[in-house]
């Protein structure tokens, strides 16, 4: 009776041993998730530049407006020159968190 536990013990230890743990399982993913984080990091940097574009073009507009005096137009380019800053603020804020997601993964966190 007690050789049969220790083998049963023994038997289990070394499966245990030599199967794969979680920590090792988490690296199966691993290359997918940094490509990824590229991806996103570079989809990103392109819609900030597409938003810093539009928000000086609305800056050409304001100041052309300024120019006619067409009160309208300059509350409509007021608007849409805060939404593009607060575009450029969430994009700038996604941007630092997709980087460093990146380093994390990088790094092995």
């Amino acid at each position: 009776m007690l050789r049969k536990t220790i083998v049963v013990l023994a038997a289990t230890a070394a499966i245990t041993a030599l199967s794969p743990t979680i920590v090792s399982a988490a690296w199966y993913g691993h290359r997918s998730d940094i490509r990824a984080d590229r991806r996103d990091v570079r989809s990103d940097r392109l819609d900030l530049q597409r938003d810093r574009r539009e928000l000086r073009r609305d800056q050409r507009e304001l100041s052309r407006d300024l120019r006619s005096g067409n009160r309208a137009e300059i509350a409509r380019d007021l608007g849409e020159i805060r939404r593009d800053r607060m575009d450029i603020y969430r994009d700038r804020r996604d941007l630092r968190a997709d980087r460093r997601d990146l380093f994390r993964d990088r790094r092995g966190y």
